[in-house]
């Protein structure tokens, strides 16, 4: 959705820095027309990875798994 300028002029600064953080394009309608605004330089979806602690209990656990039993040779 396109904001208008009325409501990029109200909160420029605001947008301006979720702009850089998110690095998602703004659109502005004006006269009908559609203007985007964006980073230079487009941040990475890498970026916005959060770090999660996926692994429950000891890591050292799941290096002397036996996973024998489990696999099954592709033929």
């Amino acid at each position: 959705m396109a904001l208008t300028a009325t409501e990029l002029r109200k909160n420029i600064y605001k947008l301006l820095d979720e702009i850089l953080e998110t690095g998602n394009p703004l659109e502005i309608e004006r006269k009908g027309k559609r203007l985007r605004i964006f980073p230079d330089e487009p941040k990475s979806k890498l970026d916005n990875l959060k770090k999660r602690n996926v692994i429950v209990g000891d890591p050292e656990d799941i290096i002397d798994t036996n996973w024998e039993g489990e696999w099954k040779p592709f033929i």
